[in-house]
């Protein structure tokens, strides 16, 4: 039988309401043994809430929700009492005594509504996101994903795949046992048509790039304004500024929102050749490492001598040494000057680097889901035979299943319910 668990669902005491959740076969039975009965279905009732002595512990609102319509898939009860610490502690404490129940572990309650389905993975997957969201293009990312939006677009992939297979199946059964004739054209066309959605699904950024932050790499030589650069930009003094040539020895990262944008600065040691000692050399290794992992580089030194595609900053132009004829930007950390115009440019340039707003992203872990499907179908030719191209279908169900996590590994649950509160 399946345990019966709770926690507490809301946030940490004290505040001024506490939720604390129960769902499980004995639901019902702790409900009615802590209040004396069971509320209406789905209508909140103020009730007073007893320990196992008959000690009041609070007067709560009490809702009751019979499976398996419930978040869980299972019954499911919650106290909606005070929120300070001793009230929710001797409630917690009063629900811990008592025979068959025990406290949930991180992720559990959502664990369990995958197991039961009341979600999918995808969508179980954007729920984690969306707890996690700190901007609001992360929200609305997750909040896509959470709503069941890519569970909808892979069920009507699923059943596209399904409609060829269907195809296959009829010139199997139908066609001449000796020589099974060509597919129709219109299964060529479907299968063009499918191929190319899942390649721009597979070609969009990631939703990993909306969680990560976009790197913004700092670089040039030393005393080229890099610190001074990256502290005005946070608004703090991260860095350490001085006039002296290598004074930054280390990469310095700190995560930023801009506009709602995710980015992840980084400040980096000045470049050059004739660098003074074993701890600059490392540093200037470490910088060149940043520069390959770079989304955008913000490049301080000669006009020219900086990486493909980066974007040449004119810095200290309060002092008439921007050394630049044609930067993309000119800015005085002093002054204040074009810090806002390099930040609406860093905005802009963001757009092809994240998921647009709204829209359905893959993570990691689905967009491999997604590329072994269109490696299977994407080995269809025409004159293949017949039955290998129904492999190759099915082989593409079973893609898209994962993705979907109808074939799931207990690790991989492990890993992603783990990283959720507990009580959630």
């Amino acid at each position: 039988m399946t345990d019966t668990i709770f926690a507490l669902s809301s946030g940490a005491p004290p505040a001024a309401i506490g939720v604390v959740r129960i769902s499980g076969p004995l639901a019902g039975d702790t409900v009615e043994a802590m209040t004396g009965a069971l509320p209406g279905e789905r209508r909140a009732s103020v009730r007073a809430v007893k320990g196992a002595d008959g000690r009041v512990l609070d007067r709560a609102l009490v809702l009751w929700f019979p499976g398996p319509k419930t978040a869980t898939g299972e019954d499911l009860a919650e106290f909606h009492c005070h929120g300070g610490r001793a009230v929710i502690a001797a409630i917690e404490a009063d629900l811990a005594a008592r025979d068959g129940l025990r406290r949930a572990e991180p992720g559990e309650f959502t664990r369990r509504a995958f197991a039961n389905g009341v979600i999918d993975l995808a969508e179980a997957e954007g729920l984690g996101d969306l707890l996690s969201a700190e901007t609001e293009l992360q929200r609305r990312a997750a909040e896509a994903a959470a709503g069941g939006g890519l569970s909808q677009k892979v069920e009507g992939w699923r059943s596209r795949v399904l409609g060829l297979s269907a195809l296959v199946e009829s010139q199997l059964d139908f066609g001449d046992e000796d020589d099974v004739g060509e597919l129709p054209e219109m299964f060529h066309v479907e299968l063009s048509g499918l191929l190319g959605e899942w390649r721009r699904a597979l070609d969009a950024p990631q939703i990993e790039r909306l969680k990560d932050g976009i790197r913004v790499v700092l670089a040039g030589p030393p005393n080229t304004g890099k610190s001074s650069l990256f502290n005005a930009l946070l608004d703090e003094g991260a860095a350490i500024v001085s006039a002296e040539a290598g004074t930054t020895r280390d990469v310095i990262e700190r995560p930023i929102a801009l506009g709602s944008v995710p980015f992840v600065l980084v400040d980096t040691a000045g470049l050059r050749d004739d660098s003074a000692g074993e701890i600059e050399r490392i540093g200037i290794d470490r910088a060149r490492d940043q520069l390959e992992r770079a989304d955008i580089v913000l490049w301080l030194g000669d006009e020219g001598r900086g990486p493909d595609g980066c974007l040449e900053i004119g810095a200290r132009v309060d002092l008439g040494d921007s050394r630049k004829t044609s930067p993309d930007y000119e800015v005085s950390v002093v002054t204040g000057s074009g810090i806002e115009d390099l930040v609406r440019g860093l905005i802009e340039n963001s757009r092809n680097l994240l998921p647009r707003p709204g829209e359905v992203a893959l993570n990691f872990r689905q967009t491999s889901a997604l590329n072994d499907a269109h490696e299977a179908l994407q080995g269809i030719d025409e004159g293949d035979d017949v039955l290998l191209t129904g492999e190759r279908l099915r082989l593409a169900r079973l893609a898209l299943d994962r993705l979907l996590g109808r074939h799931s590994t207990e690790d991989m649950l492990d890993a992603l319910f783990g990283r959720f509160c507990i009580g959630k």
